[in-house]
């Protein structure tokens, strides 16, 4: 279970407040998880940090600060964003509680991350984008101000439980990783503009679709490197490179 827990990181988007910080590090130690990462918030880990950690110093000591989220990502393989707000999007949404046992039995494979926006406005449709799973955690609509720390506490502790129950992982396979899709995404995109099938403006849009649609998929990372292969295929055509044939003349 602990060896599970230690391939779970918490990711905090913009957070505005040490205080926070320091609180999201208590509630996941009480939680067993250890990794905090920060996307563009360097200097959160302040006095008041300090103070609401309360014996749980020892995350904010191991914090790693990123300049985006694509970079707190990194090495995972499975993301969960949480929202407060249903909102309409393709990718699977779950509940905290079924959040947590997919992220355990994700963890048991491979690195996971578990994504929390800003104080006031959450995660962006943007960042939800390089998020997996969608996870919402539904409050009171004439009051729907979940404290950061507390949403952190409350997915942590589903996580914990799951573990607790140790469920089995669902798929031994090897998914891609975050920079792996990375990769492919700036390949696809690259593509679509040397083809002509989008226009430069066109391509964020777009890009936001196809990220939904492989999110659903997940795809393995054997199965990403056959698209980037087919991807460099058609950019050697583009460039005049013709098509490949092998010793029988048939093409590859």
């Amino acid at each position: 279970m602990t060896a599970d827990l230690g391939q779970v990181r918490v990711v905090l988007v913009a957070p505005t407040h040490g205080g926070n910080v320091g609180s999201a590090a208590r509630a996941m130690k009480t939680m067993g998880l250890t990794d905090l990462r920060v996307v563009g918030s360097r200097d959160v880990v302040d006095a008041s940090a300090r103070a609401n950690a309360a014996h749980a110093d020892d995350v904010l000591d191991r914090l790693r600060a990123h300049d985006s989220l694509a970079e707190a990502l990194h090495g995972a393989a499975a993301s969960f964003g949480m929202t407060a707000r249903p909102r309409r999007r393709s990718t699977p949404i779950l509940t905290a509680r079924e959040a947590g046992a997919r992220c355990r039995a994700e963890a048991a494979l491979h690195p996971v991350a578990l994504v929390f926006g800003r104080e006031h406005a959450g995660l962006t449709n943007d960042e939800l984008a390089h998020c997996h799973y969608t996870v919402h955690i539904p409050a009171n609509p004439d009051y729907p101000a979940l404290n950061l720390a507390a949403a952190v506490q409350l997915v942590a502790y589903e996580v914990w439980t799951a573990a607790a129950a140790a469920s089995k992982p669902a798929d031994g396979a090897a998914v891609a990783t975050a920079e792996h899709l990375e990769g492919f995404y700036a390949h696809l995109a690259a593509l679509m503009q040397d083809a002509g099938y989008a226009d430069p403006d066109d391509v964020p849009r777009l890009m936001r679709r196809l990220r939904r649609l492989f999110n659903r998929a997940r795809p393995e990372a054997s199965e990403l490197n056959i698209l980037r292969g087919v991807l460099a295929a058609v950019q050697r055509c583009l460039d005049g490179g013709g098509r490949h044939t092998n010793d029988s003349g048939k093409p590859l």
